[in-house]
């Protein structure tokens, strides 16, 4: 079975007060998600707007993504499947194998 689709992701940014938040928007023509994510400047640092811009959009796409792991998680459960157990992401894992 051949498949092929493309979805756009848009990342929509925003600055107002040391404070840089971002949506990222995925619309495929069957549904919409949403992810967010903000970074705050340091009031001591030296504002340099590319780097809140970077953090923000970051923060929104991996929320983005989270949502579309649970979406696919929920689908494969509805179809009888069993998801993957959760991953230890970075770092050490602690006594309950998450990262710390």
């Amino acid at each position: 079975m051949t498949h092929a689709e493309e979805w756009k992701v848009g990342v929509y940014l925003t600055e107002e007060d040391g404070i840089t938040k971002a949506r990222a928007v995925l619309a495929n023509g069957k549904t919409q998600m949403v992810g967010r994510g903000k970074a705050r400047c340091n009031p001591q640092d030296v504002e340099i707007p590319a780097i809140g811009d970077e953090l923000a959009a970051s923060r929104a796409m991996r929320d983005l993504a989270g949502q579309l792991m649970h979406a696919a998680d929920r689908d494969l459960a509805a179809v009888g499947a069993v998801p993957d157990l959760p991953r230890t992401a970075y770092g050490w894992p602690d006594d309950a194998g998450r990262a710390r």
